[in-house]
């Protein structure tokens, strides 16, 4: 009877256990594949990695073509407190290619990026709860060749909201605004942007994501608007695992044509 009742607790306590780390899911929250930010911060101890595997741009202009090849475009964020993380993200390959139309010269340019440090911090919404906020603070190192890299130190900062409108759909905004680096690389300008987003989990492990973007640019070479439309969808295989692709059109003739990203990311 002693027996069969230790064995009897040994079990409970092993189901409990169970049901205990099945609700305590780790808290996964690529900010990849949206163009828009997030207020989620990765767990004190624990580190997220993000990488596109391969990032195509094209722009076609009046005079000229424009494509541009990234990869091992990476981002790792480290969990630092309950609600502050820290970031270092670096862009290991970029070809940038320019075709003349007219005369049919071509310029290729092969680099790195540049580094980008980043602080965030989460500051509205708990689990459960509708509405999140947070903001992210980042400054970029001139460690890449243009027009891979910017040529010249940049900063910004990052505030994104969200509100769960049903378990399913919610909706967001994110709103930056950038001492950009001039075309030049020789100083910098003012540019701001601001994001829409709206986001729907078709299930447990598949969601996707439809944005809006709109960016004024005030390079002293020519104040431009950008204007783009982005659809992403993010697949997880497991609780710890992302795979995701992003497509976005451009939508004024400032903005490039096309660009297509397929990437993923891993928690540690």
């Amino acid at each position: 009877m002693v027996r069969a009742a230790c064995i009897s607790g040994l079990v409970a306590a092993l189901l409990a256990a169970d049901n205990a780390l099945a609700d305590d899911d780790p808290r996964f929250c690529p900010t990849r594949p949206s163009i828009g930010g997030s207020s989620c911060t990765t767990e004190p101890g624990r580190v997220h990695v993000e990488t596109s595997f391969l990032d195509w741009q094209r722009d076609d202009r009046a005079q000229e073509r424009e494509d541009q090849i990234l990869a091992a475009d990476l981002l790792v964020r480290v969990g630092v407190a309950s609600k502050t993380e820290v970031q270092v993200g670096w862009t290991g390959y970029g070809r940038a290619r320019t075709r003349d139309k007219a005369g049919g010269t071509m310029e290729t340019v092969r680099s790195s990026g540049d580094l980008r440090f980043a602080l965030r911090q989460h500051l509205a919404g708990e689990k459960g709860k509708p509405f999140s906020a947070g903001i992210e603070g980042f400054v970029t190192a001139p460690t890449g060749k243009a027009p891979i890299g910017d040529g010249t130190w940049s900063a910004g900062a990052i505030v994104p909201v969200q509100y769960d409108l049903t378990e399913k759909l919610a909706v967001s905004f994110t709103g930056e605004a950038d001492a950009a680096a001039d075309d030049s690389g020789q100083g910098r300008h003012l540019a701001y942007s601001g994001i829409t987003s709206l986001r729907y989990k078709l299930s447990e492990r598949v969601t996707t994501t439809a944005e809006v973007f709109l960016e004024r640019d005030n390079d002293p070479a020519g104040h431009e608007t950008h204007a783009l439309a982005a659809l992403s969808t993010a697949w997880k295989p497991t609780k710890v695992l992302q795979l995701d692709v992003l497509a976005v059109a451009g939508l004024n003739h400032r903005s490039p044509d096309v660009r297509l990203v397929a990437g993923g990311a891993v928690l540690f």
